[in-house]
């Protein structure tokens, strides 16, 4: 959800600026610009364009500007349309500012602007910071890390900041409340503790992904700090106004990681990529023939111990499955929250529960306002989550990272099949601890988990057969899921992400549910994908299969192989290998991620970037 980067340097700003847009692109958009201070006094230039950033290259073609600072912006609108006018950066008599997040107290704080004479050009609640910046430099006579670090008192909402000044041309200040922004030093790297980079150039961004093809060296920004960045320089106020040392850490994946590598669109590279996704999270702890350790995890358990998870979309679906077999395994009750609604609505916490987060970047706003009520009320916590360095991680008491990678399209796949990873690991970790877990079971639950990478190889090499089913049903215009017990959850994520990138109206139930109202709906314009997985309740499936039959609807099966007896009931049936019953939503999830993907491209939709979406969603 909107991205930012910023440049200080001798170099051009514009192409670095650009370059870094399009690698923020995938975050979901729909405006963008760049402004930059030119070097010989010609003061400040902006460019903002309604649309792609293909559109804003065009135009920067055809009217170029030269600096050697300057900052850019991908929109995702909060406040006002889309349009040029109120694409970012705004500006303010001699500076200009770009802003992620929202400002929820705008509107009194324009109408105080208002009355002081101010001028407003746009809709947004961001243009009311460029002008408290204008006003504090005034008043206060200071430089430009001073003003903004003092507006920030009165901001109520989130953000990360991005100014630039044509008073100071090489500096770029940034701030940070709620919202992630990262320093990314260039050169040999900073001297950090004497406040001084060696380098000649640095860069600020709202994601490491926009500077990785020029430093991993990144400066994380804690929760209220203000930095000011020039070549060769650092400056860090913390909320106080203290200057402050923020340590730096070196990233560890390659641009390369990033890019398509010969695959048509993002999401059907990360697909393909979970084979080698899920072995790299199942070594990111030590797995002996029938335990489970996680490096740095202690958890507090004892009898009265719950489990309450929080995380948002796809990361609640993996969630809803971790309660499954926590409770199954472990026989640790588990509650699962939207972490939208978690902190208003007074959540009932003891000192012996444990709060969880689930989230793929670590800085979804709902999920961290969650974390955060869970710690002001004394609960122990922890995260699962696949970004080092990412606000969840820096907040939780305790971490267990996912080792999906990069992942750059909108809709999730390995970053959700790697949340179930860890799900089944920490479930036989707490049912080894609780001791409700034999050896024997573990052990036979670790070496199915060894063997899934290969399962799921399996899978893609169906992908064929896959695009022929999708191919057969895309005029559909809605679309049922059907799971039973751990495979619910697996049909919820089917139809999010059938609904996400192909624009079809699809819904996820309960298998027992259908009778409860859904079953009106079907009828022959209506596909039924059923997860009819051998099991504990198996045969109440086929006869929900049955159910859907007699209403003349079409029915996809993901069964297991070797079943025969669903081939006679469904019009189109997926297989995959036989694994244990507390391992199936990883493997089935698979040709449901493959059956929305070939929907998506079959109609011709942005995969990638679907309409009204955000990679990150960082407002709440």
């Amino acid at each position: 959800m909107c991205g930012i980067i910023g440049y200080t340097g001798a170099r051009d700003a514009v192409p670095l600026l650009l370059e870094g847009l399009r690698r923020l692109e995938y975050r979901g958009y729909d405006s963008a610009g760049v402004a930059v201070v030119h070097p010989e006094g010609k003061g400040l230039q902006l460019a903002r364009r309604e649309g792609k950033i293909a559109g804003l290259t065009e135009e920067l073609d055809a009217h170029p500007l030269a600096g050697s600072c300057g900052i850019g912006h991908t929109r995702w609108a909060t406040h006002g349309a889309p349009s040029q006018v109120n694409a970012h950066p705004h500006r303010a008599g001699r500076l200009a500012v770009v802003h992620n997040g929202i400002i929820e107290n705008h509107a009194e704080l324009r109408r105080e602007l208002l009355a002081k004479g101010c001028v407003f050009e746009s809709e947004t609640d961001t243009e009311v910071i460029a002008h408290l910046i204008v006003q504090a430099l005034a008043e206060l006579d200071c430089e430009l890390i001073e003003a903004v670090h003092h507006i920030q008192g009165r901001l109520s909402g989130s953000w990360g900041l991005a100014v630039v000044h044509e008073g100071e041309p090489d500096a770029l200040v940034v701030a940070r409340h709620n919202s992630p922004l990262v320093i990314g030093l260039g050169g040999s790297g900073p001297s950090v503790s004497e406040g001084t980079a060696e380098g000649p150039e640095n860069f600020i961004a709202s994601d490491v992904s926009a500077v990785l093809a020029h430093t991993r060296l990144i400066v994380d920004l804690e929760e209220g700090d203000v930095a000011c960045v020039r070549p060769g320089h650092l400056q860090i106020l913390d909320r106080d106004g203290k200057s402050i040392r923020r340590p730096r850490r070196r990233i560890d994946w390659s641009p390369m990681a990033a890019e398509k590598q010969g695959y048509k669109h993002f999401m059907l590279k990360e697909i393909h990529e979970q084979p080698r996704a899920i072995r790299d999270t199942a070594l990111g702890a030590t797995v002996t023939e029938d335990d489970v350790e996680f490096d740095g995890l202690d958890l507090p358990l004892c009898p009265e111990t719950r489990l309450v998870m929080v995380a948002c979309g796809t990361s609640w679906h993996a969630a809803l499955t971790g309660k499954y077999l926590i409770e199954r395994l472990a026989r640790i009750p588990v509650e699962v929250d939207l972490a939208s609604e978690f902190r208003y609505r007074d959540p009932i916490l003891k000192p012996s529960d444990i709060a969880v987060a689930i989230s793929q970047s670590g800085e979804t706003a709902d999920t961290l306002a969650a974390l955060r009520e869970a710690k002001s009320r004394n609960t122990h916590t922890f995260a699962v989550c696949n970004v080092q360095g990412s606000t969840l991680t820096r907040v939780a008491d305790n971490v267990i990272f996912t080792r999906a990678g990069p992942e750059i399209s909108v809709a999730s796949t390995k970053a959700f099949t790697t949340q179930l990873t860890v799900m089944t690991m920490l479930a036989i970790h707490l049912g080894r601890r609780t001791g409700n877990l034999s050896p024997e079971r573990a052990a036979e639950l670790l070496t199915g988990l060894r063997e899934l990478p290969a399962v799921v190889e399996n899978l893609l090499a169906q992908q064929s057969a896959i695009k022929i089913i999708a191919r057969r049903y895309m005029g559909a215009r809605d679309c049922i899921y059907l799971g039973r017990g751990l495979c619910f959850p697996a049909a919820l994520e089917g139809a999010l992400k059938l609904k996400e990138i192909s624009y079809i109206h699809a819904e996820g139930y309960a298998s027992g549910e259908m009778k409860h109202g859904p079953i009106a709906l079907i009828d022959e314009q209506v596909p039924v994908v059923v997860l009819a997985l051998k099991g504990p309740g198996y045969e109440k499936v086929v006869s929900n299969l049955e159910e859907v039959r007699a209403r003349g609807g079409k029915i996809i099966a993901v069964a297991t192989m070797g079943d025969h007896e669903i081939g006679d009931l469904a019009d189109d049936v997926i297989l995959i290998p036989d694994v244990p019953e507390e391992l199936q939503p990883i493997p089935a999830s698979v040709p449901l991620q493959l059956l929305a993907y070939h929907f998506a491209d079959l109609k011709g939709t942005d995969v990638d970037q679907p309409r009204n979406l955000a990679k990150s969603v960082t407002v709440e």
